[in-house]
C-alpha cells in the first residue's frame, strides 16, 4: 500500500484522529461513488445525508446550535481529505462551511444564527452567489440589484457558476442598493430557496468537478424581508472580501487533497507496472518524478496548514492565502498531469482514476479568485 507523504507534527492528537476519521470516510463512502457522480453529473443525495450525519456540513458551527465547533483548520483537514478521493465533493463541503457558515457566525444577528445555522448543521445546504457575466475578477461589478420596499427588499438580476446550487435550501446573495455608492452600496442577503421570485436555472456542462453544480440563479422580482440582510445594508463588500480570503485557503486545500489523491495512485501504479521485467518504480527516472511530486505537493500542506493556522490565531493571512491558493493550484494540475502520464496510455481513458483528478484540477486556478489576482494580491502585499 502506498501513502503520501505527510506531515503530522503540527497537528494535535484531536486533530490527527479527525483527519483520519475523515479519510476512512472518504475512502469507504465516496470513492465507490466517485465515477457514477461524475458521469451523472450529479451529487448523491444520499452521500450528502451522511456527510451531514458524520457532522462534515457543520464543523465551524457552534455546538449550541447543533454544529461541531471546530476550528477553521478543522474544516481545511475535511476538505483536504475529501478532495484526496473527490474534490467535487471536497468543494461541496468546502463553500459549506469556509464561505456560508463562516459568513453567518461572524455577520449574522443572534435571531439569524439561532435560525439558519442550526439547519445548516443538520440537513441544509449553503450555497455562496456573487458571481455574474459582468463580474468576474472583478467581482464587484454587480448588476444584480436590491430595491426596499417597506420592510422587505425586491431582488433582479442573475448570477453565474453558482456552487451547490441545485442542492442548497440557503443562499448568501450579493447585490447592489445603490449603484452610485459603488462597492460601498454592495450588501449581502440571505435568501430561501423557496423564495417567491428566486429561480435555480440551468446547470452548467463543465470539464471537472462534474458531480457538484454550477448553477445559474435568477430573481425576477424576488422578494426577501429586511430581517434578512447579513451584516448591515452596505457590508457586503467587507463580507464578500473576508469570507474569500478565507475561502482562498480551503481551495489550497482541495488541490492539495487532489495531488495527495493523484500521487497515491502514481505511486501504486508505478509498483505494479512492469516493464522490461522489473516494476518500473524501480526505474530512476520514475523515482526522481515521484520524489519531485511528493516534494512539491509537501510544500503545498506547510503553506495551506501555516495560512490556515494564522485565520484561527487572528493574525493578518491575506498574503498567505493568496500564496497557497495560486501555489497549490499549480502544483495539482502538474502533479495529476504527470499522474497520467506515469499511468500511461490508460491514464488517458476513464477507467483510471487520474483522467478524471486531472480534469478536475483546472479548476483551482480560476474559482475563488483567479491566479492572476492572486499574484497581483502577494505583489500588493510584498512589494508595497
Amino acid at each position: 500500500m502506498v501513502s503520501a507523504p505527510r506531515t503530522v507534527t503540527c497537528l494535535s492528537d484531536d486533530e490527527l484522529l479527525f483527519r483520519d476519521t475523515v479519510r476512512r470516510f472518504a475512502e469507504e463512502e465516496i470513492a465507490p461513488l466517485v465515477r457514477r457522480m461524475d458521469e451523472e453529473q450529479k451529487m448523491d443525495a444520499g452521500l450528502v445525508r451522511r456527510l451531514f450525519a458524520l457532522g462534515l456540513m457543520g464543523i465551524p458551527i457552534p455546538e449550541q446550535h447543533g454544529g461541531g465547533g471546530g476550528s477553521f483548520f478543522d474544516s481545511v483537514l475535511a476538505v483536504e481529505m475529501v478532495s484526496t478521493v473527490d474534490p467535487a465533493v471536497g468543494v461541496l463541503v468546502d463553500v459549506q462551511n469556509t464561505l456560508v457558515a463562516n459568513a453567518l457566525i461572524c455577520w449574522a444577528t443572534p435571531e439569524q444564527r439561532a435560525n439558519y445555522l442550526p439547519r445548516l448543521a443538520a440537513d441544509t445546504v449553503g450555497a455562496y452567489a456573487l458571481s455574474e457575466a459582468a463580474s468576474g475578477s472583478d467581482a464587484f461589478a454587480l448588476e444584480t440589484r436590491a430595491e426596499r420596499r417597506g420592510d422587505a427588499y425586491v431582488l433582479n438580476g442573475r448570477k453565474l457558476w453558482i456552487t451547490n446550487a441545485r442542492e442548497a435550501g440557503l443562499f448568501i446573495v450579493f447585490a447592489t442598493i445603490d449603484a452610485r455608492a459603488g462597492y460601498k452600496g454592495i450588501t449581502a442577503f440571505v435568501v430561501e430557496k423557496d423564495a417567491p421570485g428566486f429561480t435555480v436555472g440551468r446547470k452548467e456542462d463543465k470539464l471537472g468537478i462534474r458531480a457538484s453544480s454550477t448553477c445559474e440563479l435568477i430573481f425576477d422580482e424576488c422578494l426577501v424581508p429586511a430581517a434578512q440582510v447579513l451584516g448591515e445594508p452596505g457590508k457586503g463588500y467587507k463580507i464578500a472580501i473576508e469570507t474569500l480570503n478565507e475561502g482562498r485557503i480551503a481551495i489550497g486545500a482541495q488541490m492539495l487533497g487532489l495531488a495527495e489523491g493523484a500521487w497515491r495512485h502514481a505511486a501504486q501504479y508505478a509498483k505494479e507496472r512492469k516493464q522490461f521485467g522489473k516494476p518500473i518504480v524501480e526505474f530512476q527516472a520514475m523515482q526522481f518524478q515521484l520524489a519531485e511530486m511528493a516534494t512539491e505537493i509537501e510544500a503545498a500542506r506547510l503553506m495551506v496548514y501555516n495560512a490556515a493556522r494564522l485565520k484561527d490565531a487572528q493574525l493578518p493571512f491575506r498574503k498567505e492565502a493568496a500564496m497557497c491558493k495560486y501555489f497549490a493550484s499549480r502544483m495539482a494540475e502538474r502533479v495529476a498531469s504527470l499522474a497520467v502520464e506515469i499511468f500511461g496510455g490508460v491514464g488517458f481513458v476513464r477507467d483510471y482514476p487520474v483522467e478524471k483528478l486531472y480534469r478536475d484540477a483546472k479548476i483551482g486556478k480560476i474559482y475563488e479568485g483567479t491566479s492572476f489576482m492572486q499574484l497581483a494580491t502577494i505583489a500588493k502585499l510584498t512589494l508595497d
